[in-house]
């Protein structure tokens, strides 16, 4: 058990026998009445995104999940197949499970699987990724780096919002969190 108040980014709950991710939280300390703990929680079964409160000093059941850092070699279908790089044991997650994730994902790119209690419940991406540009329209002699931005088509169907001058075959870093642009690479 593990008390709200001790809440943090990233951690793992078992809340309606459901496994939850914390994603933003909030402590909160009305002039009148009790205090509380406002959150935003990720189900890693089904990916919705929920906002709970729980009362100041409320226990919860932390989750254990355990990570297997694998390869995710190919689509097959609506399946994604991912290989144990130690064991070389080969896994099927169908798209609907690791729908954001799939943003993110190219051929032959190390991410760690999430289990709980022997049940496989997701993909955990790095912070940050590395995709080229496929698509976006030409950069005009004149642009800045602060003036504005255009869309950009990555290689996994990712579309960003980049600067102006970022060119076709750039290959950009992007957060995985939220999916937009850091820099290029």
């Amino acid at each position: 058990m593990i008390s709200v108040n001790d809440f943090r980014t990233g951690l793992t709950i078992e809340v309606d026998g459901d496994i939850w991710r914390v994603i933003e939280f909030q402590h909160v300390k009305p002039g009148k009445g009790a205090a509380f703990v406002r959150s935003k929680l990720r189900n890693l079964r089904t990916g919705a995104i929920q906002e709970k409160t729980f009362r100041a000093g409320e226990k919860v059941n932390r989750a254990q999940i355990d990570t297997r850092k694998m390869q995710y070699l190919y689509a097959n279908g609506d399946q994604h197949v991912f290989m144990d790089m130690e064991t070389y044991e080969q896994i099927e997650l169908p798209a609907k499970q690791i729908e954001h994730e799939l943003k993110f994902l190219k051929e032959n790119m190390e991410v760690y699987i999430m289990m709980y209690q022997g049940e496989t419940i997701g993909v955990e991406l790095p912070n940050t990724v590395e995709l080229k540009v496929v698509e976006t329209e030409p950069g005009i002699k004149g642009d800045t780096a602060s003036g504005g931005s255009k869309p950009a088509k990555l290689e996994t169907g990712l579309v960003v919002q980049v600067p102006f001058f970022v060119n076709e075959g750039d290959t950009l870093i992007i957060n995985t969190a939220d999916g937009t642009y850091v820099s290029r690479a």
